[in-house]
């Protein structure tokens, strides 16, 4: 049975203008929490329920860091479902201004459901929800999650332990390619219950000849002690 209630009304109230202000300016930006601690440990008990997953992924057997994550299967449970909608609500403006100063096509419909509708169509049918999990060593490399021709240009993580308590390190990383300069790195400290939301693939920055893409990636510094685990929220679907 899902617990959780009322979670699209607590995305809707985060400050979303100030939000917004930070994902153009950085690329990411961090929410007051949405989570409370107890709904935090109940999602990170889940990663033991291997029933609730369509696959597991060892990180060092892929060369993607050390460390490892799984994959929801189907049915994707209600409170994700309502969180996944939520973001992509109010994310959506931005996604579709971020096509237009790119001059790209913006495919994002008005609702989530319509969107993922879109992604099973093209074949993207497979959930893209995970949870991941991080001991002493463990970190993940600078990637990107891309799974098809549809993608959405923002994502989110939350935060299920307490950075400093629970473990150490394990640092949220965002690197940048700033045109004809540079990478720029922002490192960021997740805390518990808290999302962030963050660059997919590339974001419009501004430079010498008007708007410019901007690639990005992200990843996870050395854990150095402890348990961190997380939950990521993809906004679109897998082939």
């Amino acid at each position: 049975m899902d617990l959780f209630t009322d979670l699209s009304a607590r995305v809707d109230s985060l400050d979303w203008p100030a939000l917004i202000e930070g994902i153009n300016s950085s690329g990411c930006a961090q929410t007051a929490p949405i989570l409370d601690e107890s709904e935090c440990r109940e999602i990170a008990s889940w990663y033991s329920d291997v029933g609730r997953f369509r696959s597991t992924i060892d990180m060092a057997r892929y060369r993607f860091g050390q460390g490892e994550y799984r994959y929801f299967g189907d049915p994707v449970p209600e409170s994700i479902t309502a969180m996944r909608s939520a973001f992509y609500r109010h994310l959506l403006p931005v996604a579709r201004e971020w096509a237009f100063k790119l001059g790209e096509g913006a495919p994002w419909p008005d609702s989530f459901e319509e969107w993922i509708d879109q992604c099973h169509d093209a074949g993207q049918n497979r959930p893209t929800p995970i949870l991941l999990s991080y001991g002493p060593g463990d970190w993940n490399a600078l990637h990107r999650d891309l799974y098809g021709e549809l993608v959405f240009p923002l994502q989110v993580v939350i935060g299920l332990d307490r950075p400093r308590i629970d473990h150490a390190g394990g640092e949220f990383l965002l690197v940048e390619q700033r045109p004809r300069a540079q990478s720029k790195g922002t490192v960021t400290v997740l805390e518990q219950g808290h999302a962030l939301i963050f660059t997919t693939r590339d974001r419009p920055v501004q430079s010498s000849r008007g708007w410019s893409r901007a690639p990005v990636r992200h990843g996870v510094s050395v854990v150095q002690s402890g348990t961190r685990r997380t939950l990521g929220l993809v906004l679109h679907d897998a082939e």
